[in-house]
């Protein structure tokens, strides 16, 4: 994994390289705290009698907080500090595989299209879009998608 210092600009994002963050572990109070304050106590995620029944046999962590989980990894690799505008969009996002409490989880980005946008005020962005795949310990891929950031430009900072 390449160490950043400071977030990377748009002309700094590079096709042929795959970053991956660091790992988390899911632990039951991520779920307990995640169905706390988004009001989804689904059975699914906080009943260990009722899941049981189910075809998992153990409760599953949310999607998205696997999800939320796996954005907070990417932030700490400091790809995005200071040089991000925006995060653009969530597109054609899977939920392949269910996380159970104990999974550690990691993420996955590879650059797969970069364009130069001018935005509203006349400034211009870089648009960045990012394979990211969600991956467990055994190195199976549970969700996968594409995120699209507006990244500063070396060029505008220098203006």
């Amino acid at each position: 994994m390449k160490k950043v210092t400071k977030g990377l600009y748009f002309e700094d994002f590079n096709g042929d390289e795959i970053l991956v963050t660091q790992a988390r572990t899911i632990t039951e109070a991520d779920i307990v705290n995640f169905c706390g304050f988004t009001g989804d106590w689904s059975q699914l995620h906080s009943n260990s009698e009722y899941s049981k029944t189910i075809a998992f046999k153990q409760r599953i962590a949310h999607g998205m907080l696997t999800k939320s989980v796996g954005t907070g990894l990417a932030i700490l690799t400091g790809i995005l500090e200071e040089t991000i505008i925006a995060f653009e969009s969530i597109q054609e996002w899977f939920f392949k595989r269910p996380v159970f409490i104990g999974d550690t989880i990691h993420v996955e980005m590879r650059v797969i299209n970069k364009e130069e946008r001018k935005l509203r005020g006349g400034f211009k962005a870089g648009h960045v879009t990012i394979q990211a795949k969600i991956k467990k310990q055994d190195g199976k891929v549970c969700q996968e998608g594409k995120w699209a950031f507006l990244m500063k430009l070396k060029s505008e900072e220098q203006s």
